[in-house]
């Protein structure tokens, strides 16, 4: 195995995260705590939002719902929201306690896809809870878990529930409401010291909403929370100190978290005091399903624990925090509402394309896992741990993890990494990737910018005629690898169909 020599600009992982965690947490208007209330504030409410001067929810899927056999809605919730301090001492074992500190007034936004027929609802809710990081709603798991989550029919609701979401922060769009005052004006967010409250009481009313139904009339078997990035540090902190107090979800999925979670108080500066690491509590009676990628794993890996029988986490080869599946997906309902505002990943020009690796592959398998293990079915398999520093030296791919078929039957070379010069700090979570085509692309200069060859002595790529002789031995080779990996629980076995198709269609071997 070769150690590649990585200069200091492309070690973007920790800085990018913790940019993307300051982001959520800079300008946010906080509340003057009232005075400590009990655990979680009692009563509140859904109504139905005006139809504002767009005519649609911010965040609005620009893809045809229907054509899937389902419906989007958005629903206000109102309310008041308590605000919570640490109680006792918090170490890195997740076991934090609580005492209420204060309430507040709220009003936000619940984002609401369903099945249209209730036949073909399979009574699970993925609850998320809204990115904030671009300063503005983005719903990153959606995009991720998109295909799992249409064809199996679940629910998938998106809470506003940061202050940044609502009210605006450093962006160009100042929040909910000043997309669109007309429709979301009435919106009140104190702060994310309440952020906590507010994501509890949205799953409160999911099971028993006073006022319209936001799933109407769907009966809820099982509630999921859901966070990823900046939102997975979040949840990392509900799950470790809001969970055992409010007792409202199922199970949560923590997506590409870093070591160190979420203040409980919402402030920027309380970062500090968190532990670090911030490990999953390890005594809760529901799941919890923590994914990295490659992106994260640098930072991330100080606060790697035993899986248990409540928590397992899967460190996944050749993927990236930001994809261009994700993308793909996402970009155009971003754009509907945010048009020529909405956050760019910033690449240097000629720099080498994003990551497009299985990421959502291994998501969509996370989702179906979580959701009957919350159901009292078997634990997820635990995945190995990945090294992004020990790198196959032919192919330039990261060692260990969980490793789907683009990684074991490998055409290009896929990391979570990237060189970010000339380059915004979000084009460091896109990771990246490198055709095999025998050094042909701009890119391919054997320094920080070669994915494939970050480092000297110079390694040609590998050349995919002499990899797959023939078309059928790329094909045999990509399904004997499809079905190992359905075997062992990391991929679902209608994902692999599509993986042989894929495979099938190319003209690679030979």
């Amino acid at each position: 195995m070769r150690i590649p020599a990585r200069s200091a600009r492309r070690s973007v992982t920790a800085t990018a995260l913790g940019a993307l965690l300051c982001g959520a947490l800079l300008h946010v208007p906080q509340a003057t705590p009232a005075a400590a209330a009990t655990a979680a504030a009692a009563g509140p409410t859904i109504t139905v939002p005006p139809a504002g001067s767009h005519g649609f929810p911010f965040l609005a899927a620009a893809e045809d719902l229907g054509s899937y056999g389902y419906t989007e809605s958005e629903y206000f919730l109102s309310g008041t929201a308590t605000s919570y301090a640490k109680s006792g001492l918090w170490t890195s074992d997740g076991r934090w306690n609580v005492r209420a500190s204060g309430t507040a007034a709220y009003k936000s936004r619940l984002l609401v896809r369903r099945p249209t027929d209730p036949a073909k609802f399979n009574g699970t809710v993925v609850v998320e809870w809204l990115n904030v990081s671009g300063q503005i709603d983005l719903s990153p798991d959606y995009w991720f878990e998109r295909d799992e989550l249409l064809r199996q029919g679940y629910a998938w609701v998106g809470v506003s529930a940061q202050a940044v979401g609502v009210n605006g922060g450093l962006g160009e769009i100042k929040g909910l409401k000043g997309w669109d005052p007309a429709r979301y004006g009435s919106l009140v967010h104190p702060g994310d010291a309440f952020a906590y409250d507010i994501f509890s009481q949205a799953g409160q009313e999911l099971r028993a909403p006073n006022g319209p139904d936001p799933l109407g009339g769907l009966p809820v078997r099982t509630l999921l929370a859901d966070g990823e990035s900046q939102s997975a540090g979040f949840m990392t902190t509900y799950v470790n100190a809001v969970q055992p107090v409010s007792k409202v979800y199922d199970g949560f999925m923590v997506h590409s978290n870093s070591a160190v979670a979420a203040p409980i108080t919402g402030s920027l500066a309380d970062t500090l005091l968190m532990p670090n690491p911030s490990r999953i509590r390890t005594d809760l009676s529901v799941p919890t399903f923590v994914v990295l990628t490659e992106t994260d794993v640098p930072g991330a890996s100080v606060a790697r624990q035993p899986d248990t029988a409540s928590v397992v986490h899967w460190e996944l080869a050749g993927t990236a925090h930001g994809d261009q599946w994700a993308y793909d997906l996402g970009q155009p309902t971003v754009e509907k509402s945010a048009g020529s505002a909405a956050p760019s990943a910033d690449c240097a020009a000629g720099s080498a394309p994003f990551n497009d690796g299985p990421g959502h592959w291994a998501m969509n398998a996370a989702l179906r896992h979580l959701a009957g293990w919350a159901r009292g079915g078997p634990r997820p398999p635990s995945g190995q741990p990945l090294s992004t520093v020990l790198r196959d030296p032919a192919t330039g791919l990261a060692t260990g993890g969980v490793r789907l078929p683009d990684v074991t039957v490998p055409t290009r070379t896929l990391t979570g990494l990237r060189d970010t010069t000339d380059s915004g700090v979000f084009c460091g979570l896109y990771g990246a990737r490198d055709p095999w085509n025998g050094d042909a692309d701009a890119w391919d200069r054997h320094d920080d910018g070669d994915p494939s060859d970050p480092s000297f002595p110079p390694t040609a790529e590998p050349v995919l005629s002499r990899l797959y002789p023939t078309h059928a031995d790329y094909v045999g080779k990509v399904r004997t690898a499809a079905q190992r990996s359905v075997d062992a629980g990391y991929l679902l076995p209608e994902d692999a169909t599509a993986i042989v198709a894929a495979a099938q269609d190319s003209g690679i071997g030979g």
